[in-house]
């Protein structure tokens, strides 16, 4: 038999209570990140949390946040390429690592970690106003497995949020379903701290969305590195010099190494077989768009520079790609 708190007298300060720490809580979480505008056209997290709130709140490890993903968040949340990468068949070992297939699955961990403390949260918070003791305790120790699950997600940033919530949900004084001024102020506390857990899991989710949906970009990136890897002979033909030429050694590291051999050298983009780079040396910037050819052992192109310098640019490979 469930316990059910009825605060008449104090009933009018709870929901005062309860605009106002929705207010001074989502306020202050979503003003420190206004500096950090949110990627257009995000899904609508609330209506796929709460069409998907059952499953939510049964995931019991990451095999079956994995499932969830797969099956229907993935491709409500707009990532059904994503699904379909993590929900084939087992892939080859090289193309799994290529594609970022660990890397990938551990950000859907993540990302249904999220998901997961933000209906936990929102569920609680729908019980305060309800004023219902015996629900706030159920959505937090319901189930011992899917609970052991959020709570190996320890880097988290909403994890101490929610230890926190847990902490005075189960102090003894709630636990005794005192009424009166008593239970509203402690009721009033749960609410405060689940609606910071509620904060913390939404802002996480929104960022690891955002992180996996450049996952492609991030894999044609690796490929891009790989594909220019090595020394490479340039020569810069400048036509606002006098047509003075300049040749250079250019050492492009392998894939995820720091680019620390190429001073200078902030952007690279390498999408089939053209090549953008851009350099930006002392509060001067260059952009070189070239092209592969010769089977990828040779690179011609343009420049362009802030200092009104432009010409030619043709790259020799002397020698491969060394990890």
């Amino acid at each position: 038999m469930r316990n059910h708190i009825f605060i008449r007298p104090a009933q009018s300060r709870i929901g005062l209570a309860l605009a106002m720490v929705v207010v001074s809580v989502f306020g202050a979480g979503l003003n420190a990140k206004a500096d950090e505008s949110l990627p257009s056209s995000t899904p609508d997290f609330p209506s796929i949390i709460r069409a998907h709130s059952d499953q939510l709140a049964k995931i019991e490890s990451d095999n079956g946040a994995s499932d969830l993903f797969v099956s229907a968040i993935g491709p409500a949340l707009q990532m059904g390429d994503v699904a379909r990468t993590l929900g084939a068949n087992p892939l080859p070992a090289k193309l799994a690592k290529e594609l970022l297939v660990p890397d990938l699955m551990a950000a859907v961990h993540r990302l249904m970690g999220n998901l997961a403390a933000w209906h936990l949260a929102s569920t609680v918070r729908q019980a305060v106003r309800d004023q219902q003791l015996a629900a706030v305790t159920e959505r937090l120790f319901g189930s011992l497995q899917t609970r052991a699950w959020l709570d190996q997600q320890g880097k988290a940033p909403w994890h101490d949020s929610l230890n926190q919530l847990s902490e005075v949900v189960a102090s003894p004084e709630l636990g005794k379903g005192n009424q009166g001024e008593s239970a509203s102020t402690l009721l009033v506390t749960v609410l405060e701290r689940a609606t910071r857990l509620e904060v913390d899991a939404m802002q996480a989710g929104y960022q690891e969305w955002d992180r996996i949906r450049n996952w492609k970009d991030r894999v044609r990136g690796l490929r891009g590195q790989a594909r220019l890897c090595g020394t490479w002979q340039w020569i810069v033909h400048n036509h606002q010099r006098h047509h003075q030429e300049q040749k250079l050694s250019l050492l492009f590291p392998p894939a995820g190494y720091p680019q620390a051999t190429l001073p200078g050298l902030v952007e690279t983009i390498v999408l089939g077989e053209n090549v953008y780079l851009r350099w930006e040396i002392d509060g001067r910037v260059q952009e070189d768009s070239l092209q592969f050819s010769k089977e990828g052992q040779r690179l011609e192109g343009t420049f362009v520079n802030s200092q009104g310098g432009w010409g030619s640019i043709s790259g020799k490979r002397t020698s491969s790609c060394t990890p």
